[in-house]
């Protein structure tokens, strides 16, 4: 059987390896931390999954937290008064038509990485750079690149042409808490829009030490949510992240009146471009990487899609690879499995990346009229789950309006 190496123990490499261990391929993984390190190490992202990518870890038999996760059951949006402190100009939400769920990463790929040794991986720990990678080339098929940090990563070069930002957007922080008042009549990710300022975004999840809320802030860089990088231990996080919402929030403050951090790790900052990347590259001897999910494609975390990304690209990769039988993985191969990717992806970059520019008018009067038809506040909330919806009314003002009154008709 085949042999291929992937590069990134993240939820796309973790993903497709125990897909492959499944369909008999020999797998090698290469990480720089083993299980235990990623199980008590810090917090890496603000993950949300929505159901179609809970569907793919369905399918493949990784649903291991269905039980005991908590549900994210909708979506919500507000925006504060700019006239009246402590009061909404914009306030509504909805169900999903099915739940989201967000499983800490430390559980979840701790777990999985054990589950790929299990399985029969030939599982390397260490840092890889250019001559592991040759290394791997020499003795596999093919050579996947699924990490989304590191300098290996800049080897796939930044794609100018798809990627618009050539610099941070937004200053960011996490802040994994317990004991947050749950939101009623249902849980659902409360996004909060704060015009010049930046965003606030909580939703429920499950961590190390059970059920917690994950509170996520996004700062307009300069501004007063950039506020984190003289923040050195937790504790100043955690102060730092209720004194923003005691000032620009307190709806949000009040469920915060007893929060206490998960764990000492349950705290990150940091910022980054998003970047689409060519998709391969090739190595001092000629053989070619292939990159996937954030080693290609990583987005601001504003629209809560990069693990929803990095398990589609997985179910993309894999049917390529299956279909490919025995037939070289070329380049040319590789450029038209990224492309079948980027023709869904495509969709999320454009979306998130007007999240992160001022709100056009359409926009505001498509958010505002939401709060009067609820048909078009599940309609937003849907999109998470498959942004592709977005097109081309969130875009398109005469489009966004035709729809806004077609949502008016079907509420008279």
């Amino acid at each position: 059987m085949r042999k291929i190496a992937i590069v990134g123990a993240g939820q796309s490499g973790l993903q497709l390896a125990l897909a492959l261990l499944a369909r008999g391929y020999q797998v090698t993984l290469a990480t720089n931390r083993d299980a235990e390190q990623i199980r008590t190490g810090k917090v890496m992202s603000s993950q949300c999954m929505f159901n179609a990518s809970l569907q793919i870890e369905r399918d493949l038999g990784l649903n291991w937290w269905e039980a005991s996760c908590p549900p994210v059951e909708g979506i919500g949006l507000a925006v504060p008064h700019p006239d009246v402190p402590g009061r909404k100009l914009i306030d509504w939400s909805a169900r999903l038509t099915h739940p989201a769920q967000s499983v800490d990463q430390r559980v979840k790929m701790s777990a999985w990485l054990e589950a790929v040794v299990e399985r029969g991986a030939d599982v390397r720990i260490c840092d890889v750079g250019v001559p592991e990678m040759e290394e791997l080339a020499k003795s596999h098929d093919l050579v996947l690149l699924a990490a989304g940090k590191g300098e290996i990563v800049n080897q796939l070069g930044r794609d100018a042409e798809r990627s618009p930002f050539d610099k941070p957007q937004r200053a960011l922080a996490l802040t994994y808490v317990k004991g947050m008042t749950p939101s009623t009549p249902y849980s659902r990710v409360r996004f909060n829009l704060i015009p010049g300022v930046g965003e606030y975004f909580v939703f429920p999840a499950l961590t190390t030490t059970g059920p917690c809320e994950i509170m996520v802030f996004e700062g307009i860089p300069g501004g007063p949510l950039d506020c984190w990088g003289n923040v050195k231990t937790p504790e100043q996080h955690l102060e730092t992240s209720l004194a923003f919402l005691r000032q620009y929030l307190p709806w949000e403050a009040e469920r915060c009146a007893n929060v206490e951090l998960t764990d000492p790790n349950g705290v990150l900052s940091g910022r980054f471009a998003p970047t689409v990347r060519n998709p391969y590259f090739r190595l001092p001897s000629g053989k070619t990487v292939f990159g996937m999910a954030d080693a290609i494609v990583v987005n601001d975390p504003i629209t809560g899609q990069g693990s929803n990304n990095a398990a589609k690209c997985t179910k993309v990769y894999l049917d390529a690879i299956l279909e490919r039988n025995s037939a070289a993985f070329s380049e040319d191969w590789m450029q038209q499995t990224f492309e079948r990717y980027w023709s869904y992806a495509q969709a999320v970059v454009k979306w998130t990346n007007s999240m992160l520019t001022p709100p056009p008018p359409h926009i505001l009067e498509l958010l505002g009229a939401a709060g009067q038809f609820p048909s078009l506040a599940s309609t937003i909330a849907d999109g998470f789950d498959d942004p592709r919806m977005f097109s081309p009314w969130w875009f398109d003002p005469a489009a966004c309006m035709a729809l806004i009154n077609e949502h008016a008709a079907r509420a008279a």
